[in-house]
């Protein structure tokens, strides 16, 4: 008896070619659209496209000849994604919203639709790969590995996966380029061949991040001020030459966050909220008549105020290391997680399609410690690192302030 994969038809190339590849592999597809958005309650400019999707999704599914359904999860992602996503910018830090979709709904809500529905996977059309392998006990450890198309791969969206999840999930596009997927779905005639790959989240439709905030986050003014390049907070000091009793002091300098105050620069203009602002953007900031762009360096939603620098190579913008707290720690590779006391050599990335860094991770009874060979940009609160070895990706955690 065949196999039965729901998969998650979302409208785009992508799950239409992974759903004709299950298939064509002899198992028993269900394709299943999930809604995730109609909350009339929050204005936005130009309509989700969700309805659109949904029948691109119905039309391939009749194409391929395979049964069809919707699941209307839109409850759920309001109270596990958007309500997470007001309160992390609220308090100033930037919260990935397609990580936690991933581990939130897709893989946790949604799988347990599917297996209701008698299925024993879930496939979706991530590139990315999984395989298998055992621990030292003997014991399947499954693994997920970076896609075979390295301008698309999406593991990072993954990296809060666990072993349970991973046990029922396929990813038949991974081992596939971009281009061979299109070209399976224009030898198919899936009216989904030529559409574009999807931006953003569904729900904010055409909006601008910063207008969707504006609907629960009210507009507070406040001022932006440009810090210099030589403040004398930009002053090197080696760690190594002070006298640091033990390793966490050390690690601790290392990847402490700059603390500004307003009299630390000049106020160059005003904004409507901190908290519609994250590190390392260049728009939206409305100040002109600078020698180079300003990027923001850091804000403050206590205060109301938005540090700014001028270039990309600010020193504001660059960070040696970054920690991550004892309870945002997450390991994929439960086998090989760290105990106190230990560091490993991982390659590490902060944001998606970010090349990967190398960097060594210190893991001490309070979290873990990641510092980098070389300094990083935009390090930010809220965000997700992830590491990698040998293109498997390893663990991930939540970056702390």
């Amino acid at each position: 008896m065949a196999k039965r994969v729901v998969v998650g038809l979302s409208g785009g190339v992508d799950s239409s070619v992974s759903a004709y590849l299950l298939k064509e592999q002899g198992y028993e597809v269900i394709g299943l659209f999930m809604i995730n958005w109609h909350d009339g309650s929050v204005t936005i400019n130009g309509e989700c496209p969700w309805i659109d999707d949904s029948n691109d999704a119905l039309l391939v599914a009749q194409k391929l000849g395979i049964p069809f359904q919707t699941i209307d999860l839109s409850k759920q992602y309001k109270e596990r994604i958007v309500d997470y996503m007001f309160d992390e910018y609220e308090k100033g830090r930037t919260p990935n919203p397609d990580v936690l979709c991933n581990r939130e709904i897709k893989f946790d809500v949604f799988m347990d639709a599917a297996m209701k529905l008698g299925a024993d996977y879930v496939a979706t059309g991530h590139y990315c790969r999984k395989s298998e392998t055992t621990d030292a006990e003997g014991n399947t450890v499954y693994q997920l590995k970076a896609g075979k198309d390295g301008n698309k791969d999406q593991s990072y969206f993954l990296c809060q996966l666990t072993q349970e999840q991973l046990s029922k999930a396929l990813f038949p596009i991974g081992e596939l380029m971009k281009p061979e997927v299109r070209e399976i779905a224009k030898e198919l005639d899936l009216v989904t061949a030529e559409k574009k790959d999807s931006q953003g989240l569904c729900f904010i439709g055409k909006v601008k991040l910063p207008d969707f905030l504006k609907q629960q986050l009210l507009p507070v003014e406040g001022n932006i001020v440009e810090v210099a390049v030589d403040a004398d907070k930009y002053q090197y000091i080696d760690p190594e030459t002070l006298p640091f009793e033990e390793r966490i002091q050390k690690l601790k300098f290392m990847t402490a966050p700059y603390d500004y105050e307003p009299t630390d620069g000049k106020v160059v203009g005003r904004h409507q909220g901190a908290h519609y602002y994250t590190i390392g953007q260049r728009k939206g900031l409305g100040v002109g008549g600078t020698k180079l762009p300003l990027f923001v360096i850091a804000t403050d939603t206590k205060q109301n105020v938005v540090y700014t620098g001028q270039g990309d190579e600010h020193p504001g913008l660059n960070r040696i290391g970054l920690y991550i707290a004892e309870e945002d720690i997450h390991w994929i590779r439960e086998d090989m997680k760290l105990e106190v006391g230990e560091s490993m050599r991982f390659e590490t990335r902060i944001r998606y399609r970010q090349p990967l860094e190398m960097a060594t991770l210190y893991r001490e009874a309070d979290g873990l410690y990641i510092i980098f060979d070389n300094p990083q940009k935009g390090i930010a609160a809220g965000q997700f690192a992830a590491w990698y070895k040998d293109e498997e990706l390893i663990g991930s955690g939540v970056i702390g302030s």
